[in-house]
C-alpha cells in the first residue's frame, strides 16, 4: 500500500487563527466537498508563506462562507492571510494508481475557487507513469517540468 494524495486545496487563504479553540481546521464545506475531503479527516497543511507543516483534522464550518481557519495549536503555525496548502490522503495498492483522480482546488485573495483540477497518472506504451493536470473539461493543462542534463 502506498499513501497518496486524495485531494487539495491549494493555494486557500487563512481567514482566522483561533488558538483558543480545543484544536482542529475549520473549512467551509462546500470546498471540502468538491476536494473530497471529509469531517473529521486527517489533512496535512502546508503554509506557504512560512514553511510550517502541520497535521489535524477536519471540522465544518458555515456552508458558502469560504473560511479557513486554524484552531487550537495549529493557529501558532499560521496568520490571517497566509496561503496554505490542505492536502488529504489515501492507502492504495500501487496496481490501483490509475484509478485515483484527486480533484484539486485553487483559490483567489478572497477564498473563491479559481481553478478546479484533477490529477491522472496513465501507464505509457513502455509500462512507465506518465503525469496529466487537467482542468474542468479534462483537458491536459500542465505536464511536470522536463529538467535538461546540462
Amino acid at each position: 500500500m502506498r499513501k497518496l494524495v486524495a485531494g487539495k486545496l491549494h493555494g486557500i487563504h487563512v481567514t482566522e487563527a483561533n488558538l483558543n479553540y480545543h484544536g482542529s481546521i475549520t473549512l467551509d464545506p462546500d470546498h471540502c466537498e468538491e476536494a473530497g475531503i471529509l469531517p473529521m479527516e486527517f489533512v496535512e497543511i502546508w503554509n506557504k508563506h512560512s514553511g510550517a507543516r502541520i497535521s489535524t483534522y477536519v471540522i465544518l464550518g458555515k456552508r458558502g462562507s469560504r473560511c479557513c481557519i486554524l484552531n487550537g495549536a495549529a493557529a501558532r503555525t499560521c496568520q490571517p492571510g497566509d496561503q496554505v496548502i490542505i492536502c488529504n490522503s489515501v492507502y492504495l495498492e500501487e496496481d490501483r494508481i490509475t484509478s485515483l483522480k484527486p480533484k484539486v482546488l485553487t483559490f483567489d485573495e478572497n477564498n473563491y475557487v479559481r481553478d478546479r483540477l484533477t490529477y491522472s497518472v496513465q501507464i505509457d506504451p513502455e509500462g512507465k507513469y506518465a503525469f496529466d493536470i487537467l482542468d474542468d473539461k479534462n483537458a491536459v493543462l500542465a505536464v511536470p517540468l522536463m529538467v535538461s542534463a546540462n
